[in-house]
């Protein structure tokens, strides 16, 4: 089983995030599960938000606390909460930042990072980092693929917020696919 935290702040798109992710796996053909888990509820606070994808019937449905992947939507959580805990080694961590791992810090951990937020106003007009973190999760970790993430975008918004996420998700793709065929 493949599991992935979502770390973000309310309006971010975490929760959204976490269902467009389980959606694509099931369009790939994998059973999948997600659920957020909330503190306060509004705007700006720290959010948590779960995907489990797997092959078989998924029936846990307790909390990830030893994730394979982590999505961290917002930087300023860095300083703010334990983002890191329970990360099996050789996890992957993507992290949402114009800044390089070893810049925030992160030079002993398996970041990367992609500027989702700047790619999202860039093509929605609007700072919703959590379409374009699909993207690049896509092309870091294979476990879904970006035609299913597509999908799943366009299932769930209306034309020109789907296409416009759709283009964020492939942007991000791009910069993730573009070292790895350096």
């Amino acid at each position: 089983m493949f599991q992935v935290r979502i770390h973000g702040r309310g309006g971010q798109g975490v929760v959204t995030a976490a269902e467009l992710l389980s959606v694509a796996a099931f369009l790939d053909g994998a059973h999948a599960q997600a659920f957020p888990s909330f503190g306060s509820e509004r705007t700006g606070a720290p959010v948590v938000a779960f995907c489990r994808i797997d092959d078989r019937e998924i029936r846990v449905r307790e909390p990830i606390v030893a994730p394979d992947a982590l999505i961290i939507q917002d930087p300023t959580l860095l300083h703010q909460v334990d983002l890191f805990s329970g990360l099996r080694p050789g996890g992957r961590v993507l992290l949402n930042s114009t800044r390089p791992p070893a810049e925030l810090g992160l030079a002993d951990l398996d970041v990367v990072t992609v500027p989702a937020t700047e790619l999202a106003r860039e093509h929605l007009g609007k700072p919703l980092p959590n379409a374009a973190l699909l993207g690049a999760f896509a092309a870091l970790t294979g476990a879904v693929t970006l035609g299913s993430v597509a999908a799943a975008i366009r299932e769930r918004f209306t034309t020109k917020p789907a296409e416009a996420n759709v283009a964020a998700a492939r942007a991000a793709w791009d910069l993730i696919e573009e070292p790895a065929h350096a």
